[in-house]
């Protein structure tokens, strides 16, 4: 395991995972990490070391499967990126791991910031990698944490949803069979938050200057 600092050990049980174990754990659900739109969520994201290779291994496929065509690439790369999400408590690590993981994003792409499709993932990555506390499932403004659902509908627009995080977790004990909600179909458990209507990557892109300025350590 890698650690920044002793203290922040001590303070917040703070540890990284090295590359070979992320991979040899990531091998474990080998055919998920390698699907455009499976969904991945991790609770302690730290500065990205399991997301930056989840999203390594999307792209791979993405490469493989719309790779001769431009415009597809593009799209169907946005919708693995808008697959990843992650919480994490501190803020040096939430703003590193959006870095990390743009960095990835706009390297396969080759993208410069002033391309909407870069603008588009940085509000993506806003709303999908959450500064907050997976255990008390509320954000660091004390709200309770919401993750957007992204669909991509083709003909290059994207379906946003949101959900709240607490609610999601409550699926298993929805489900019980002793439950009082057992009978209720997932519909009714889990109806959005809000729905967007669909939107172009340069409504997306657009949607970043709503967000305000990203958390920086």
């Amino acid at each position: 395991m890698i650690v920044k600092s002793k203290q922040r050990v001590v303070d917040h049980g703070e540890v990284f995972t090295p590359a070979w174990m992320v991979e040899a754990m990531l091998d474990l659900v080998k055919d998920e990490t390698e699907r455009i739109d499976s969904r991945f969520l991790e609770p302690a994201c730290g500065s990205g070391n399991f997301i930056v290779r989840i999203l390594r291994r999307k792209l791979a496929a993405v490469e493989l499967k719309y790779g001769k065509s431009d415009f597809e690439r593009r799209h169907y790369a946005l919708l693995a990126l808008m697959c990843i999400y992650g919480i994490e408590l501190l803020t040096d690590n939430i703003a590193e791991c959006r870095a990390n993981v743009l960095e990835i994003f706009a390297e396969y792409l080759n993208l410069d910031e002033t391309d909407d499709l870069y603008r588009a993932a940085s509000h993506v990555l806003s709303q999908n990698l959450v500064h907050g506390d997976a255990l008390t499932m509320r954000a660091q403004g004390g709200q309770p944490i919401t993750f957007a659902e992204w669909g991509y509908l083709g003909k290059g627009k994207y379906q946003r949803r949101d959900f709240r995080f607490d609610v999601l977790t409550g699926s298993s004990a929805f489900s019980a069979e002793d439950s009082l909600f057992a009978h209720l179909g997932k519909h009714e458990i889990f109806a959005p938050t809000k729905t967007y209507p669909p939107m172009t990557v340069r409504e997306l892109a657009a949607a970043m200057f709503d967000d305000g300025p990203m958390e920086t350590a």
